[in-house]
Parts: C-alpha cells; sequence; structure tokens
C-alpha cells in the first residue's frame, strides 16, 4: 500500500485537522448558507485523502510529500 502513498505525514495530519475544522464549520452551523453546504461538501475531500495517504492531484501533476520513494517489486538475490 505504501507504493500508492504520496503524501507525508505532516501533510496527512494537516489534511486531516483541516477536513474536519471544515466539516464541524458546517455541521455545527457556524457558517450558514450556500457557504455551510460548501464546508460540508468540500470538508470531505481532505479528510479522505489524509486518511487514504493518497491525492489524486498530487499524482495528476507529479508531486509528492512523502519522503520514501515508492519502490517496485522485490526481485529475489542468488544464493550464493
Amino acid at each position: 500500500m505504501s507504493t500508492f502513498m504520496n503524501e507525508a505525514t505532516w501533510d496527512r495530519a494537516l489534511r486531516i485537522v483541516l477536513g474536519v475544522v471544515m466539516l464541524a464549520l458546517g455541521w455545527f452551523g457556524i457558517v450558514t448558507g450556500g457557504w455551510g453546504l460548501a464546508l460540508k461538501v468540500i470538508g470531505f475531500l481532505p479528510l479522505i485523502t489524509g486518511i487514504v495517504g493518497w491525492c489524486p492531484a498530487y499524482s495528476l501533476f507529479g508531486v509528492s510529500t512523502c519522503p520514501v520513494s515508492p519502490s517496485g517489486p522485490a526481485t529475489p538475490r542468488p544464493v550464493a
């Protein structure tokens, strides 16, 4: 699963916090009207990408904040 991750730990934490704050602002009625509805809907995007650890926009633009580069399949070593 780590080959699909393109977000660092700090990026994931930031996205989760941002998503929870956006959802709370919308669902608890702190922001109302059209903006509140937008926060209710859009707040799920950073929350989901933070939980999963993969951002489709990062993949589209070739960006990665993850310090570990994905490696290919393990190759067997010859026995000496």
